[in-house]
């Protein structure tokens, strides 16, 4: 089933029983396993319920596929499992506590754009007299590996 027209029959279902607050997120950048997050509110236990019991009739209906369904027995926070719609119908006090909203809309990530702007015109500069020195140039002094030993005066030998 088309993902957009399953979204559009979520948000159907949860406006024919007064669900508040509809959020669509599209998280398909976030996480493989699913691409939408619908978030909806509910004023009380019994419209939870029902709200949750609405989107999964209507999803078979257009023919999705209903995965599963968790917390109807709690009656705070219903989590629908549409494949690759997954909708969370929560009490106010709860959809605040847990504010799904900020965890799931992350920014997608911008590809690193690459200014390519000319070059400016450099002026050409005057050529420099070669630099000359009055000492002449000795070889660097070696700072690094073991020290060396003095050299030893020889004495010649008599014979």
């Amino acid at each position: 089933m088309d993902i957009r027209k399953l979204q559009k029959t979520v948000v159907a279902a949860l406006e024919d029983i007064k669900a508040r607050d509809i959020e669509v997120l599209d998280v398909s950048h976030v996480t493989s396993l699913f691409d939408r997050v619908v978030i909806a509110s509910a004023d009380s236990g019994r419209q939870l319920k029902a709200l949750a019991s609405n989107v999964r009739e209507k999803a078979k209906a257009a023919g999705g596929h209903v995965y599963g369904t968790e917390g109807e027995e709690g009656g705070e926070w219903v989590l629908v499992d549409l494949g690759d719609i997954v909708v969370h119908i929560m009490q106010p006090a709860i959809r605040a506590h847990y504010n799904l909203e900020e965890l799931w809309s992350q920014p997608k990530p911008r590809k690193p754009r690459v200014k390519q702007a000319a070059e400016p015109a450099r002026a050409p500069q005057p050529a420099r007299a070669p630099r000359r020195t009055a000492k002449p140039r000795r070889a660097p002094r070696r700072t690094a590996g073991p020290a060396r030993a003095p050299k030893r005066a020889t004495k010649k030998r008599a014979r």
